[in-house]
């Protein structure tokens, strides 16, 4: 899973260092030589569709959705579990249903030869088709990662469950913060 996460964080970071890239140039053109490349909004807008769908995918490996986990902590570790197994599976299927209402915009797309409504008309099928690889890539991690807490919670592993799968702490939270911290100072210091 780690060689996941690094490999779709270093295709995130390619999408918008390219995108802040074409912006420069776009806007040094417009304030130096009165020119336009057109299409750097177009641009913006295929990498953030594109790039939030990885996103998904990294927020879930590394347990970064959003869960309101105020009485967390306070249940039983069986509640805990129930709770934990619950989010996933639920979010997994969230993710199935976003993939088959997206699979029908491409259809659709595909069906009308639907093109952008800008000046380079790009052919919407290769946006929304690297875009739904996209949301079909999230859906394959959460169905993994539900079909993992599944089996933990049917083999009776609860602890295991629960390390996996609960909601971050702030403690945590502030933990990963600080070891980065000392990762980039010590990087720094090595220059």
């Amino acid at each position: 899973m780690r060689r996941l996460e690094t490999i779709l964080a270093n295709i995130f970071g390619v999408i918008f260092l390219a995108l802040s890239f074409v912006v420069t140039v776009e806007t040094l053109a417009r304030k130096l030589f009165n020119f336009s490349i057109q299409g750097a909004d177009e641009l913006g807008g295929y990498s953030l569709a594109i790039g939030s769908t990885i996103a998904f995918s990294l927020a879930l490996a590394g347990r970064n959705h959003i869960r309101v986990d105020v009485f967390h902590e306070m249940f039983p570790r069986g509640v805990k579990a129930a709770l934990n197994w619950l989010s996933i599976v639920l979010l997994a299927a969230m993710a199935a249903l976003i993939v088959a209402v997206s699979v029908r915009v491409l259809q659709e797309s595909v069906q009308f030869g639907s093109t952008a409504q800008t000046p380079w008309a790009t052919p919407l099928i290769w946006p929304q088709g690297l875009w739904y690889v996209g949301l079909v890539m999230f859906m394959l991690v959460a169905a993994g990662f539900a079909v993992r807490a599944t089996y933990l919670l049917f083999s009776r592993r609860i602890d295991e469950l629960n390390e996996e799968f609960h909601p971050k702490s702030a403690k945590e939270e502030l933990e990963e913060e600080l070891d980065d911290l000392a990762h980039r100072s010590g990087a720094e210091r090595h220059k």
